[in-house]
């Protein structure tokens, strides 16, 4: 093999090999790590509201107005409380509950029944409110770095404002768990479908 073939092909071997580990290092935590985190507390679990079929909202919508809004159906209910079931069953059992306005989010969080929940605007959907978005996760942002609690925190809201605050989508009765980075910005620990495996 020509020398100078020989070297491109080690070097490129070695590239490939530093951007593989470097992957693996940054890869979010597993489904266990992830509950010992929320145990520990002092992190912020983000969930979508549970299956609510349709998309956004009627044109009617009147956020104290359940009757004019896209809920949740039977399965959505369900999922909802199996959610905390699966909570419940790896030693959480009770947190801070935080919920956007809307039905949808207000009941799955209810639901959830891991404690009293407290309705938080900043969680709110921008979904056909473009310009509430940023207002809404500079509010939301700013109250995840106030978190200083040992007790595991949960907010209940929709795809747009997990999306805004982790860059990712998440499908309905799914989350995120993140928390306050070193860097001033929230950073993602992993994601749970909350299933059993």
């Amino acid at each position: 093999m020509n020398r100078q073939i020989y070297r491109h092909t080690i070097f490129t071997l070695v590239i490939l090999i530093a951007g593989m580990t470097q992957n693996v290092l940054a890869a979010p935590a597993g489904e266990q790590a992830l509950v010992e985190l929320m145990r520990k507390g002092g992190v912020v679990l983000m969930i979508r509201h549970a299956l609510a079929p349709g998309i956004g909202d009627p044109e009617d919508f009147k956020v104290d107005d359940c009757s004019t809004q896209r809920n949740l159906n039977d399965v959505g209910r369900d999922q909802a409380r199996s959610i905390g079931e699966w909570l419940r069953s790896r030693g959480i059992t009770r947190a801070r509950v935080y919920s956007s306005q809307w039905c949808r989010c207000l009941d799955t969080a209810r639901l959830l029944d891991l404690g009293p929940v407290t309705e938080l605007p900043a969680l709110n959907s921008f979904f056909e409110r473009p310009q509430d978005r940023e207002p809404n996760l500079a509010a939301l942002r700013d109250f995840i770095s106030q978190n200083k609690d040992e007790q595991l925190i949960i907010m209940v809201t929709h795809q747009v404002t997990i999306s805004g605050i982790t860059d990712e989508w998440t499908d309905s009765g799914h989350g995120k768990l993140v928390k306050q980075g070193n860097n001033g910005q929230v950073e993602l620990l992993g994601q749970l479908s909350f299933e059993e495996n």
